[in-house]
């Protein structure tokens, strides 16, 4: 098969690029691994930015389809101690300018706006070569293989499109995350419910972090940040759910019960997220007839930037390759001068949160980050 411009993964910033190609009347195909739209949960909440998503929505020309899946009230933030005690209350006065919505739907808006067979589900790819004059190939798992003029890496930390590009791979960050979820939380987790708030709650401590979002409804989702090797996350079983949770909350001894409740109250298996990050500067030689966006281009420690800046490099490049018809190297060329110092910026601001999750004055660290900036997704 031979197409003129091939993205490699169907996440939010791959989509996005589809997605403003269309609207100028440019065709592409999204390869993606998963079986379908389906395949798996798509992740908790995520604010979108006004400097960054929300402009990616904009290009998109879905500004009304976004603000229909907003969740109102869902910008509040919460810091507490470690035995409850509350350190900072910021009510969502509708001012915040990081709207909250469920990654699943913004993805399902991003699908529903794309013509019918652009994307095509369980295609995992499994290597590229270069074929010359700036053409490439892509070999999927299931043997078949496409050959395009324009290959994007969309496909995340993992990109099997980035080494065409760059000899750099993600290193652990020192910390990983533990998600959990606690269902009807109102009615049967109150203590937790009442912690957590109605919005996001964060309680901070060096090395160790009790973060969670209230989602749709009266739904929980916790995510469990630690500072440790992956050695020690490799003698948790977690297979036994039982086990792991009594494993992580043992972590937390001492705490106030409404916060280590968010642990050993889930209803959810524990699932492992480690944390990987790139270079930070990381950026590559124009290569010609291939480049990368989002994750694949510069993965850093989570601090709420990751999707915001995939849709806007997905939305970035989509308009300087209809700005420069006929000349894709310039294009190319043009989106990346912009993309690269743009990724710096978000790796350094990702190193700085790493480093305030294990200062000694962590919750004063976070108020003042977050009295400044906003809540991080």
């Amino acid at each position: 098969m031979t197409t003129d411009i091939t993205i490699i993964g169907a996440g939010l910033g791959g989509l996005t690029l589809a997605r403003v190609l269309h609207l100028h009347g440019i065709a592409s195909t999204v390869y993606e691994a998963e079986a379908s739209p389906a395949a798996r949960a798509q992740g908790g909440l995520l604010d979108i930015h006004d400097d960054n998503g929300q402009l990616a929505v904009r290009a998109a020309g879905l500004t009304e389809e976004f603000e229909a899946l907003v969740l109102q009230g869902r910008q509040a933030l919460r810091i507490l101690d470690r035995d409850g005690s509350v350190l900072l209350d910021k009510a969502d006065d509708g001012t915040g300018g990081r709207p909250e919505v469920q990654r699943a739907e913004l993805r399902r808006m991003l699908l529903d706006s794309l013509p019918a067979g652009t994307v095509r589900w369980g295609r995992k790819a499994a290597g590229v070569r270069a074929l010359g004059a700036g053409r490439h190939e892509v070999a999927f798992a299931d043997g078949t293989t496409a050959a395009t003029g324009l290959l994007v890496g969309a496909d995340g930390a993992w990109s099997r499109v980035r080494p065409l590009l760059s000899a750099a791979t993600p290193r652990y960050t020192g910390t990983s995350s533990v998600e959990t979820y606690l269902f009807d939380a109102d009615t049967r987790h109150l203590a937790a419910a009442k912690a957590v708030g109605g919005g996001s709650m964060m309680a901070p401590s060096p090395g160790a972090e009790i973060f969670a979002h209230r989602e749709s409804g009266d739904t929980l989702h916790t995510y469990v940040l630690l500072t440790r090797t992956r050695d020690w996350f490799a003698a948790v079983d977690f297979t036994d759910p039982a086990a792991a949770r009594a494993r992580i909350a043992a972590q937390f001894d001492g705490w106030a019960p409404e916060l280590t409740a968010l642990i050993t109250e889930g209803d959810t298996a524990p699932l492992l997220r480690p944390h990987y990050t790139l270079p930070i500067g990381h950026r590559w030689d124009r290569v010609a007839g291939v480049t990368l966006l989002g994750d694949a281009a510069h993965l850093t420690a989570p601090n709420g930037e990751g999707a915001n800046l995939a849709m806007l490099d997905g939305a970035e490049l989509g308009q300087a390759l209809a700005a420069h018809p006929g000349d894709t190297e310039a294009a190319l060329a043009a989106y990346e001068r912009a993309m690269f110092p743009r990724g710096a910026e978000a790796a350094s601001e990702g190193a700085h949160m790493h480093e305030l999750l294990n200062r000694d004055d962590t919750p004063r660290a976070l108020i003042a980050a977050f009295l400044d900036a906003g809540p991080a997704s």
